[in-house]
């Protein structure tokens, strides 16, 4: 069988039973273990591995179609998944375009199952954390949040400040074992929306990483090509979760409400949700089509931005839209829509929020230092 040519019978096959499960693990506030178990099973994990290293080789397109249609099912395996494949969506860009030496990681993952745990939402362009010198590497300690798929990890891939003396200071980016000594998951998940990611606290006391883990050296605080990927490749991935997830309140929304008389309130409210969406999914096309073909660099972070707060624009006004057309039948759990609407509230917090977007695309159109 060609994995790479079935990966949409693959989805087809799997989205019934994660659908099924998906309500019962929002009520529990439990980690989508089984979900994660049977996406790792089928070779999706390797999707943004080129095929030169054993993966799938599938382009941001298909990555993103992947994330979008998992979404309609189950949002949370969907936005964990989503951590993990734009770690090796990046990773490979960077094999690809910059001769990085991931090589041997990427085929981890094709081959060996590897499943990264993502911790860079909540650092960004500073990071957080304390990376001691010691012989051979790093003492590191620190307490990361968003780990999503923190109990499948089998590697963290973070970043820490390197204590020295030394000014500027200098932030590392690094992978480390989840089974390291040292590393632990504090479990912080109990959130209104995206309940079964299990995006816990990653815990750091003193853990060794050698010199040889470290990826990427960078300025604290100043933007680095690193971080222009994110914007480019990242979160378009993230991204197209959500808009699956506005996809499927809509069609929750319709079902709900098909054998009501169609009075102008109810025509009106379907329509705000057509118009929303619609808005959502002409961004995210745009976003997706332009980051096939960039290069990162500040002009390129500023449209993808721009396209990040339209999606997220769009998105909330879909579910808003979205119980206005369902009415008090959108209030009840069972109808599964509340669940959409508070999971799809996610999209307002992925950098760059939208003040920080709009002050950021404000500076490159001035001509300004970001």
């Amino acid at each position: 069988m060609n994995a790479r040519a079935d990966w949409r019978t693959t989805l087809a096959t799997l989205a019934p039973t994660f659908a099924a499960r998906a309500a019962l693990l929002d009520e529990g506030d439990e980690f989508a273990a089984e979900n994660y178990a049977e996406l790792k099973a089928s070779g999706l994990f390797a999707a943004g591995v080129p095929q030169e290293l054993g993966g799938l080789g599938l382009e941001l397109a298909e990555l993103c179609e992947m994330l979008r249609t998992l979404a309609r099912s189950c949002p949370s395996t969907a936005l964990a998944f989503a951590m993990h494949t734009h770690q090796v969506t990046i990773n490979a860009w960077r094999w690809r375009h910059q001769k990085a030496p991931v090589a041997p990681m990427l085929e981890k993952v094709a081959r060996e199952g590897m499943v990264i745990v993502s911790t860079g939402g909540g650092d960004w362009l500073d990071s957080s954390g304390d990376a001691v010198p010691a012989e051979g590497g790093f003492r590191v300690s620190a307490r990361k949040a968003f780990a999503s798929g923190s109990p499948a990890g089998s590697v963290a891939s973070t970043s820490a400040i390197v204590r020295d003396g030394k000014s500027p200071a200098e932030v590392i980016h690094f992978m480390v074992p989840m089974t390291a000594k040292g590393v632990s998951i504090a479990p912080t998940w109990r959130t209104m929306g995206m309940r079964s990611t299990a995006s816990h606290d990653l815990l750091m006391e003193d853990v060794f990483v050698p010199e040889a883990a470290v990826g990427i050296r960078r300025p604290q605080g100043k933007w680095h090509v690193l971080f222009h990927l994110v914007c480019m490749l990242a979160q378009p991935i993230v991204y197209g979760v959500y808009v699956g997830v506005a996809e499927a309140a809509r069609e929750r929304a319709l079902a709900l409400v098909r054998k009501r008389r169609p009075d102008e309130h109810l025509l009106q409210a379907v329509g705000e949700m057509e118009n929303r969406l619609e808005s959502a999914r002409i961004a995210h096309t745009d976003w997706v089509a332009f980051s096939s073909a960039a290069q990162p660099g500040p002009a390129t972070t500023s449209k993808a931005m721009i396209n990040r707060t339209l999606v997220a624009r769009g998105v909330l006004g879909t579910v808003d839209a979205a119980m206005e057309v369902a009415g008090g039948a959108g209030f009840f759990r069972a109808n599964g829509l509340e669940r959409l609407f508070r999971d799809a509230q996610g999209a307002r917090f992925h950098p760059l929020q939208e003040g920080l977007q709009k002050t950021l695309s404000a500076r490159v159109a001035l001509g300004l230092e970001i």
